[in-house]
């Protein structure tokens, strides 16, 4: 394994489309058609929040993660947020998910950032082991309010 870890290019859309709507599928929820597009020019837009990191093997994109920056205001610090991240179930166990979360930590360091974040459902004991291994769980509860 070749495995590359670096920011999402204009070069990348359909590799990455794939894996988008894949992550979708895990999480039963569709990403296909308009969502992704608009997600993806949020991607490659400078100006908005929301970037991309890509992990690469020989040429092809096996993994992928979403991440922005936010405020912590009882901290006093910014942080940052991984919103999404998925790896081709072929590359799994192979060391993509913790070197794409490696490098969104270098990432926030290199900022001045405080703190690296994300959630995962609590269904998702695969992904848990690896995260238990790079991170402390917390005791925090999510609340959704739909708008």
């Amino acid at each position: 394994m070749a495995l590359t870890i670096r920011p999402i290019t204009d070069h990348d859309f359909f590799p990455w489309y794939d894996l988008y709507v894949a992550y979708g599928k895990f999480y039963e929820t569709e990403l296909e058609g308009d969502r992704a597009v608009l997600v993806w020019s949020w991607l490659i837009d400078p100006a908005h929040e929301t970037e991309a990191l890509v992990a690469e093997d020989d040429g092809k994109l096996v993994g992928v993660l979403h991440f922005r920056e936010f405020a912590r205001p009882l901290a006093g610090e910014r942080g940052l947020y991984i919103d999404d991240l998925f790896v081709n179930p072929d590359a799994r166990n192979s060391g993509v998910g913790a070197a794409l979360i490696t490098e969104a930590k270098k990432i926030a360091a290199s900022r001045g950032l405080g703190i690296v974040r994300w959630i995962t459902d609590d269904s998702n004991e695969t992904a848990q082991r690896l995260y238990d291994k790079l991170a402390s769980r917390t005791s925090w509860v999510t609340y959704d309010l739909v708008v």
